[in-house]
């Protein structure tokens, strides 16, 4: 009963902190991309076993593009690794090579890890607050060149809806 009220009022605020923001990323390719941004997660306490955790991520690479384009990845695991689902987001110094929707290297990483109980409701509404916020130019623009961690966290914790 609660559950319907809580999806309402999720916000991506609700999954990421600014301990999970890096900006100035030292990957050079998308495995170090995946292996620098799992690591914050493992430091944060949001997964428990980062192999498992990079092996799911590399499983649903292969499934498909997540490359968006715009010089965005949206990787994702669901992961019984998972102990809290989450957001890491990474900006890199040097775009990196990435199978995209437009052939471009990506330059800002939002990693999802959602924990397998999970998967269906969370891991949809996520999605769903991250693309809204995507097919918006200006926060595109806003996010490649966001200095700060607490302007990303900001960037990423408005509503959608809410213009």
């Amino acid at each position: 009963m609660a559950t319907e009220q809580t999806m309402n009022d999720f916000s991506i605020a609700d999954v990421i902190t600014e301990n999970l923001i890096q900006l100035e990323m030292k990957a050079k390719t998308k495995k170090e991309a995946i292996h620098e941004l799992t690591r914050l997660l493992m430091i944060n306490g949001d997964i428990e076993d980062e192999e498992v955790f990079i092996e799911d991520v590399f499983q649903r690479e292969a499934e498909g593009i997540t490359g968006i384009g715009n010089s965005i990845a949206i990787p994702h695991g669901k992961s019984d690794s998972v102990i809290k689902t989450s957001l890491v987001v990474g900006k890199t110094t040097t775009p990196i090579e990435w199978e995209s929707l437009d052939d471009e290297p990506v330059r800002v990483i939002i990693l999802f890890a959602v924990k397998n109980t999970d998967a269906n409701t969370m891991h949809i509404k996520l999605l769903q607050k991250v693309a809204m916020l995507l097919a918006d130019e200006d926060f595109i623009e806003n996010m490649l060149n966001t200095q700060t961690k607490s302007k990303m966290l900001e960037l990423l914790s408005q509503d959608p809806l809410e213009e």
